[in-house]
C-alpha cells in the first residue's frame, strides 16, 4: 500500500516503489554521465549530473500523476507533455549558465549538452524506458570518451579540454599550498 493512500492522501497511478526505482535508476544513469564529466574536473560533475537526472524524472513522474488524477485524458484540458517541455526548458536554463564564451572560442558546449542529456535520461527513467536509459547512458559515455581519445590522439585539444586541464593543475596547485 501506498503511504500516502494510508493517509488518505494520494491516488497515485504509479505504486511508490516503481516510482522510487525510477528515481534511483535515473540517479545511476545520472551518476555515470556526471562521473565521466567529473573525471575531466567539469564545473558541472557528479552530483549536478545526478540532481538534474533525479529532478528531471521526479518532475516527469508528477506531470503523470497528476494527469491521471485529474481525468482520463479524454475530457480533460491537462497534457504531461507540457510538464517535459517545462523540464526540458529547466534544464536548457542550468545549460547554458555552464556555456561562456572566452576570446573567440566558446566553452562549456559539452558540459551543458551532458546537463541536457541526463535530464532525457530521468525523463526516460520516469516513464519507464529503462533500457532506452540505459542504453543512451552508455552511448553517451563511449562518445564522451572515444571521441576525446581521438581528438588527443589526432593533436588537437579542445578549448574545453584545454581549460579544464588549466583548472586542474590550479587545484593542484592550490592543495600543494
Amino acid at each position: 500500500m501506498d503511504t500516502g493512500n494510508s493517509f488518505g492522501l494520494t491516488d497515485t497511478y504509479l505504486p511508490e516503489h516503481i516510482m522510487g526505482i525510477r528515481l534511483v535508476i535515473a540517479a545511476v544513469c545520472g551518476a555515470i554521465i556526471g562521473f565521466e564529466r567529473e573525471m575531466r574536473t567539469a564545473e558541472a560533475g557528479l552530483r549536478t549530473h545526478i540532481l538534474i537526472a533525479v529532478a528531471a524524472a521526479l518532475f516527469t513522474i508528477l506531470a503523470f500523476e497528476i494527469f491521471h488524477t485529474i481525468g482520463d485524458g479524454m475530457t480533460s484540458q491537462s497534457d504531461p507533455i507540457r510538464a517535459v517541455e517545462a523540464v526540458t526548458a529547466g534544464i536548457a536554463f542550468l545549460g547554458a549558465g555552464a556555456i561562456f564564451r572566452s576570446g573567440v572560442g566558446v566553452q562549456g558546449l559539452t558540459t551543458a549538452a551532458g546537463m541536457w542529456l541526463a535530464g532525457a535520461v530521468g525523463v526516460a527513467c520516469a516513464l519507464g524506458f529503462y533500457t532506452l536509459a540505459a542504453a543512451t547512458t552508455v552511448l553517451a559515455v563511449l562518445i564522451l570518451a572515444a571521441l576525446r581519445a581521438i581528438a588527443h590522439k589526432i593533436g588537437h585539444k579542445s578549448q574545453e579540454d584545454a581549460q579544464l586541464d588549466h583548472r586542474a593543475e590550479l587545484r593542484k596547485g592550490e592543495e600543494a599550498m
